[in-house]
């Protein structure tokens, strides 16, 4: 049978995955080699150099790293399992049986492989791989890398959360309002928004973190229970004071706390208990390690409860930036395994809506979700002509693969150039749906094709044969012979997690900021296209430079990121042009403009437009970049400068919510304890960053709400000098301009009065800087040349106020300057004086660091 749509499914996931395919309209689980419908996202290498993936990788798991604790050496370990966490970074994971390290992209090649082999009966060239929702583009890059090396053709990625919410919306009763998908998996946290309105599904907005999961309760377990136990009964200093040996034994301990911590969703109490030897290694008196622990589910909950509060707290910022609460959902929808545990379904209850929904399999559905969406999606037309069996009719299929019509339209072609055996003159089409309740009956096929009316059963996935019969009602062999339409549900468009934008200048603060792109915002639908027009380069580019050339970093920023410092924001890459791109000489302060592409895989494409040379510059962003390892010192020291910070604005108002402070102070606090706990461990300081980074947007916000009442005074005063300045200076400008400004004058008004009103601090200030200028503007055109001389007699009069760095250079300007003021006053020329005398000055603002003049200014 050949296929049109894609039809396979595979969620990915961190500590297991799963393989699904659509059969008769239905997504079904396919069976792993052990019968199961997960399998472990684990992988093994043995001393024979054969590769074991799965459950017999995970049944190696405990004693290998166990066995590590012999020597303590982490080379010693050869299986692996959550390398899902580090996808899209250099994090390598090295095999002392193998010798070689591997990356986290060849690990999860080698578990698409495995799910691709449970299926015996076809070969899959096509597949749909599941997302976190929140999952970077580099993360998105390496997954499609996996599935590269794993043999895929073609691969398009799917957010998980949409996935769960196709597989579940299929069943639900429930076809209007809101859901909200709440996803919790072995290493990752994603809350999606869902707005349904008659069955049409819409991602409003989503939220989540990468580093959140049920790694984090393992962990916990380990660092707050099993450590403990071992710092009180053997003497483990110096383990525990170095951060490889540290990291050797919380990977040993962790088996032990995922045993106990599944063990505890169905029991009250549960031993943690090992036998002398069953733990490789001493203590630093030489005595054999041995756990006896016994836990009780209140003991765990201690331990849980702050990390499902950080997932319940995320959900809570999610509905309240939409206007919404827990009272306005029509279903919280369960995903991931840890959403089993009944600490975490009684917090929901309590916190966010009693409407929690249990009646999916919180394991596998988002596989089958996943297949759901692959049915929808056609397969390559490359891989479609290989697979060709050209001695079978073959038709071409136009439908709509989901509904929420109880009919719809189907387009059936015979393609007459691609068979190699001769076609009737005459042939008949039938369309039978496969519960045999309905049927088109026999229809002449035309040459030009027809029009089959099917009708669909509601709620479900209708699967649909299709015949094809000479004039003597003999079946001919065609392909492709059936089609699947799904009534009752139907899934908008993927949009961003992200802002994508870029970092610049501000040309009015000097400080290097985020800029969102105009149309590439979060929660835009997929594909878009964005733009930033007016831009400006700092420096001249001369052409065949290597050494010269403009640096546009793109970043992807979260929800309130707009101007915000890089740390906020996720890199993703550095667009370099060089003078050897450019046609000819660039001079400095040339306009800029940029449109930016992303597809439904969330691939860029940026396009850089150089009026001044009338040329374009067009560059794909690569697949193959990578984020670099953390590192643990200067991540030390971000948490101690944003401590200071808190500790600064304590000092600074006394109007600061301190119940929040605390809040935040604590936050802070538990990161520099996650650190100290797993300071060399890949993914424990990325979970500290994004946690960094959420505390800092949030004392961001805290800081805009004191400064407000300040700022509010600068935004009335800017645009009360600008109205004055026209009032005194409109009759010394053209009417063509009078009018211009007139008009802009309006505009600030009505912005003035809505920013007031929602007290916006970083729109008050943009919109300051945009008055200053437009006042300098006025005074500027009404003076002319007078402008450049006032300025000129002022640096004159307070020449010795002011730190030159080249007094002599300095005072030859101004003396040039002043005697071009009396004997040829021309405003170019002044200006231009002026612009070399104020490169003689500080730069205040920016002395602290050398400026890049590579970027853009804003």
């Amino acid at each position: 049978m050949r296929r049109t749509k894609i039809d396979y499914g595979i969620d990915l996931g961190t500590t297991n995955s799963a393989i699904a395919r659509m059969e008769n309209g239905e997504p079904i689980i396919k069976k792993t080699d052990t019968l199961k419908d997960t399998m472990p996202s684990c992988i093994s290498f043995n001393k024979k150099q054969l590769i074991l993936v799965g459950d017999a990788a995970v049944n190696a798991l405990k004693q290998d790293k166990l066995r590590a604790m012999k020597d303590f050496r982490k080379e010693s370990s050869n299986t692996f399992i959550e390398f899902k966490r580090t996808m899209g970074s250099d994090k390598t994971y090295h095999s002392s049986n193998m010798n070689r390290a591997y990356t986290s992209e060849e690990l999860s090649a080698e578990v698409l492989k495995k799910l691709k082999s449970f299926i015996i009966d076809e070969e899959i060239k096509s597949i749909v791989i599941t997302v976190p929702a929140k999952f970077t583009i580099n993360q998105k890059d390496a997954t499609l890398r996996a599935a590269k090396l794993a043999g895929f053709e073609h691969c398009e990625l799917l957010q998980e959360p949409i996935a769960a919410s196709m597989a579940y919306g299929l069943d639900a009763t429930i076809k209007h309002g809101y859901w909200l998908v709440f996803d919790f998996g072995g290493g990752t946290f994603d809350a999606a928004l869902i707005k349904v309105e008659d069955g049409i599904m819409r991602v409003i907005d989503t939220e989540g973190d990468n580093y959140l999961g049920g790694k984090n309760i393992d962990y916990s377990i380990v660092d707050e229970i099993i450590i403990p136990y071992l710092q009180r009964n053997f003497s483990i200093n110096s383990i525990i004071s170095n951060d490889s040996k540290r990291e050797i034994l919380r990977e040993a301990m962790k088996y032990y706390a995922e045993e106990a911590k599944i063990q505890l969703s169905f029991k009250e109490t549960y031993n943690i208990l090992s036998d002398l030897g069953d733990i490789p290694g001493t203590d630093d008196e030489g005595n054999e390690f041995e756990l006896d622990i016994t836990i009780s589910r209140a003991d765990l909950e201690k331990v849980v409860r702050p990390i499902f509060q950080k997932a319940i707290d995320i959900c809570k910022d999610l509905l309240k930036r939409n206007h919404l609460s827990g009272k306005d959902l029509g279903s919280l929808i369960l995903v991931g395994g840890p959403t089993y545990s009944p600490i975490l379904r009684k917090m929901l209850k309590e916190q966010i809506t009693e409407k929690v929904d249990v009646s999916c399999d919180p394991m596998t559905v988002v596989a089958r979700g996943a297949a759901l969406y692959a049915s929808t999606v056609d397969i390559s037309e490359e891989i479609i002509e290989k697979s060709r069996d050209k001695t079978k009719i073959q038709l071409k299929l136009g439908y709509e693969p989901t509904t929420v019509e109880n009919t719809e339209f189907v387009t059936v072609k015979i393609l007459k150039n691609d068979a190699e055996d001769p076609i009737p003159n005459k042939c008949f089409l039938e369309v039978v749906r496969t519960d045999k309740a309905w049927s088109s009956g026999k229809i002449t096929i035309s040459e030009q094709g027809e029009i089959v009316e099917v009708k669909l059963n509601e709620g479900k996935a209708n699967a649909f044969n299709v015949f094809v019969y000479d004039e003597l009602g003999n079946l001919i062999p065609s392909e492709p012979n059936e089609f699947t339409i799904i009534q009752g549900s139907k899934v908008g468009s993927a949009t961003l997690p992200y802002h994508i934008g870029i970092e610049v200048k501000s040309k009015s603060s000097g400080k290097v900021i985020f800029r969102p792109i105009r149309g590439l915002e979060k929660n835009q639908t997929l594909p878009a296209t964005g733009t930033i027009n007016g831009l400006k380069t700092q420096k001249q580019i001369n052409p065949g430079s290597k050494s010269d050339f403009i640096k546009i970093p793109i970043y992807q920023g979260d929800h309130g990121s707009e101007g915000s410092r890089a740390i906020y924001n996720e890199h993703v890459y550095d667009v370099i042009i060089t003078g050897e791109d450019l046609p000819s000489f660039l001079p400095e302060n040339s306009d800029v403009d940029l449109i930016v592409k992303v597809d439904k895989s969330e691939r860029i494409t940026l396009s850089a437009f150089f009026p001044y040379l009338n040329f374009t510059q067009d560059v794909e962003v690569p697949i193959n970049s990578t984020q670099k390892e953390i590192d643990a010192n200067w991540l030390e020291n971000e948490l101690s400068k944003a401590k200071q910070m808190l500790n600064l604005m304590r000092q600074e108002s006394d109007a600061i919510d301190k119940d929040l402070l605390n809040k935040l102070s604590d936050d802070l606090s538990e990161l520099e304890k996650l650190l100290r706990q797993g300071r060399s461990d890949y993914d424990r300081k990325k979970q500290v960053l994004e946690s960094l980074r959420r505390c800092l947007r949030k004392l961001d916000e805290i800081q805009d709400s004191v400064e407000w009442p300040k700022t509010e005074e600068e935004l009335k005063k800017a645009f009360y000098d600008l109205e004055k300045a026209f009032k005194e200076l409109k009759g010394e400008l053209d009417d063509l301009n009078k009018k211009r400004i007139e008009e802009n004058i309006l505009q600030f008004k009505d912005q003035t009065i809505q920013v007031i009103k929602d007290k916006d601090v970083k729109t008050a200030r943009e919109m300051i800087d945009l008055m200053q200028s437009l006042t300098l503007a006025i005074v500027d055109q009404a003076l002319g040349v007078q402008m450049e001389i006032m300025i000129l007699q002022q640096l004159n009069e307070k020449f010795d106020t002011h730190e030159w760095s080249d007094r002599n250079k300095a005072k030859i300007l101004i003396s040039q300057g002043l005697q071009m003021a009396i004997t040829n006053p021309n405003k170019q020329r002044l200006r231009g004086v002026l612009v070399e005398l104020f490169k003689l000055l500080p730069n205040t603002k920016n002395s602290m660091f050398p400026p890049d003049d590579s970027l853009l200014i804003n």
